[in-house]
Order: structure tokens, then sequence, then C-alpha cells
């Protein structure tokens, strides 16, 4: 198999098809002018956008309520060498409006943590990207 063949690059409706098929997936955001990863659980709204359920007072909301971030999942499959990675571009947004929070708060994520103060993060799906690695023969 040539290295061609072995990636594909994947659609938008691929991207968020295979999205919905797992719950964790990694922010990549800015934290005191450096990069930062943080694993979380997710859910994909109506919209295509990245739901988030976490604390307000958490440095993960004051790092990137407003600005634009990066999401990651992936599903790999390291016996096979094969699997998909998908990553969503777009400004993350706290959601303030009392029904969309309600509405969140039985459709959306459920945070892993116990929260007393939960919010609900919104990363716009303004790009989705994403590429599949076909399985190639091990070399030992």
């Amino acid at each position: 198999m040539f290295q061609d063949d072995a990636i594909r690059a994947l659609d938008r409706q691929e991207c968020l098809r295979l999205l919905v098929k797992v719950t964790v997936g990694r922010v990549v955001y800015t934290r005191q002018a450096l990069p930062a990863v943080l694993p979380i659980n997710f859910s994909l709204d109506t919209d295509a956008s990245v739901l988030l359920c976490t604390s307000a007072g958490s440095d993960l909301v004051r790092a990137i309520d407003g600005v634009v971030v990066a999401f990651e999942a992936d599903e790999i499959d390291a016996a096979t060498r094969s699997g998909w990675s998908v990553v969503v571009t777009g400004r993350a947004t706290v959601v303030t409006d009392p029904a969309e929070h309600e509405r969140l708060t039985h459709t959306g994520p459920h945070s892993w943590m116990p929260l007393r103060d939960a919010v609900f993060v919104r990363i716009e799906s303004e790009m989705v990207t994403g590429r599949e690695l076909k399985g190639t023969p091990g070399t030992g």
C-alpha cells in the first residue's frame, strides 16, 4: 500500500458523522501564551457545534470564552494501524441564554466531574477537517 492510499481526507459531513460516535476529545487553546490541550467529554449540538460542560469558574472557561480554539477527537486502532481524526476550529463562547442553558441541561453533555455551577461552552464548527488512516501491514 502506498502512502497516498493509506490516508484519506474526510469531508465535513463524514467528520460530523464520526464525531457523534465518540464522547471524549481534546480542547486545544492558549494558556499563559503557551499551547494547552485538555481532554474533556463533549457532544454535538443540532447545529454541529461542539458542546462542553464545565465549571463556571474553571481555568478553561476563563481561557477560551470568546476566543478561537480547536477541538480534536479521534478513534485509533493500534493493532490494525487504522482510525480517524477530526478537528473542529471555531470561536468558543459560554452559553448565557437561560432558555438555551435549560435545553442543554437535558440534551447537552454532562460533566464527568461533579459541578456546583455548571456552564455550557459552545465551539462553533467554523472549520471542520479530518482524515482517515487505513490499515497498513505491520513491519514486525
